[in-house]
C-alpha cells in the first residue's frame, strides 16, 4: 500500500473518532418529566429557583455540596444537587440552566449557568 493511502486512511479514521466523540457527549435541552424517563442521560434544564424552599450550602461542613429546588418550564419541581461550591450571585439569578442527569428523584448537576438581571436595563422613571 502506498504511503499516501495510509495517511488518508489514518486521517479518515481520526475524523470519524472525533465526530463520534463530539456527538456522544452532546446533551439536549429537556424537562424533568422527560429526564426521569432517561436516567443517566446528560441534559440541560432551564428553570427558576423555588426560593420558598431555600438552598443548602454549608462550606464549613462540606464546601463541595450545594442543593436547591427549581421549577422547569413545564412547571415540574425537582431538587438539584451540585458537587461544588454555591455559584457566586446564585441568589440574584432570574433563571438557571442546570446541566447533568437524574439519579432517582434528584437531579445531579455537573454545572449551573445563571441568567442574571442585566446591568444594562434602563431604570424605570
Amino acid at each position: 500500500m502506498k504511503p499516501r493511502y495510509i495517511i488518508a486512511l489514518v486521517f479518515i479514521a481520526a475524523s470519524m473518532v472525533a465526530v463520534f466523540s463530539i456527538y456522544g457527549k452532546t446533551s439536549t435541552y429537556s424537562n424533568f418529566t422527560d429526564c426521569k424517563s432517561h436516567p443517566g442521560k446528560e441534559v440541560h434544564i432551564v428553570g427558576m429557583q423555588v426560593k420558598e424552599k431555600g438552598t443548602v450550602y454549608n462550606p464549613q461542613e462540606n464546601p463541595n455540596y450545594f442543593a436547591f429546588y427549581i421549577k422547569d418550564e413545564k412547571g415540574d419541581e425537582c431538587k438539584v444537587e451540585l458537587g461544588d461550591a454555591k455559584p457566586q450571585d446564585f441568589d440574584k439569578a432570574e433563571r438557571v440552566v442546570v446541566i447533568g442527569n437524574m439519579s432517582g428523584d434528584v437531579f445531579k448537576a455537573s454545572q449551573i449557568l445563571m441568567k442574571c438581571p442585566s446591568k444594562y436595563n434602563k431604570e424605570k422613571i
